[in-house]
């Protein structure tokens, strides 16, 4: 993030968050297809660094999939660290500004999920990731995509930007890293989402009213997101979505 001062949740907001998801149907099916593209796309590896950890949710869950795997975890904020070494408790954790990152040909895997929206800087924080990696390392990041979707919900999470695929793809090979995969992510709820970002008035609700849907609406979009992710499997590389996956290695 840029500045203390730009925090863009109150220290409640990271137990919250904690809390949601697990049982939310978009934290679900990012998780599903990170440890989807690990296991068929990342050559082994040993070592893997997420910046931006979070409350350690994704770590979590790569645990689970790679336990002899080395983890660790960097965050900006010291609230949502205390959550992650609770749910991971054998990675490494560090509070960091993703901006400041020195180390150099370490980790054979990096990953950043929804991460770099929030970072005025983030060219230089893909540059500090890539210089980070081991050669034949891999960079795995996710974005929100589209800009026509910006809304007040991408001013109450203080995104910077929404990305085109084609800025992401330059800033990430600019970095000197070589794209091996890409893809967009919930495509199929792209109409929904359009739809209600014009519909919807939001004014100064807590932040966990994004995370408030009623149960059977959560189910049903996970079950739309459980039929993408059947599409993907099966090879397509989906051109419109909320969100945006890229792979690339060193």
């Amino acid at each position: 993030m840029n500045s203390a001062s730009d925090a863009p949740f109150p220290a409640s907001a990271f137990s919250n968050l904690a809390a949601a998801e697990a049982g939310n149907w978009w934290f679900r099916a990012r998780n599903r297809l990170i440890l989807w593209v690990l296991r068929t796309r990342v050559s082994p590896f040993r070592r893997l660094l997420e910046v931006g950890c979070g409350t350690g949710f994704v770590l979590t869950a790569v645990h689970g999939a790679f336990p002899e795997a080395v983890l660790a975890g960097s965050e900006y904020f010291e609230e949502g660290l205390a959550h992650a070494r609770a749910r991971v408790p054998n990675a490494l954790f560090r509070q960091l500004d993703a901006r400041t990152i020195q180390e150099v040909g370490v980790w054979d895997v990096i990953g950043a999920f929804d991460v770099i929206e929030h970072i005025a800087e983030d060219e230089l924080v893909l540059a500090n990731m890539a210089r980070a990696l081991v050669p034949g390392g891999w960079l795995l990041v996710t974005v929100p995509q589209h800009p026509w979707l910006w809304s007040t919900v991408d001013e109450r999470a203080c995104h910077q930007r929404r990305y085109t695929r084609r800025e992401l793809l330059d800033k990430v090979r600019a970095t000197g890293l070589r794209v091996t995969y890409c893809t967009s992510f919930v495509s199929l709820l792209v109409p929904l989402m359009w739809w209600s970002r014009r519909q919807r008035r939001i004014t100064a609700a807590p932040v966990r009213s994004e995370l408030d849907i009623p149960g059977w609406l959560n189910h049903a979009l996970g079950v739309v997101m459980a039929v993408e992710f059947g599409l993907l499997r099966l090879g397509l590389r989906l051109p419109v979505g909320g969100s945006l996956m890229v792979l690339a290695s060193k």
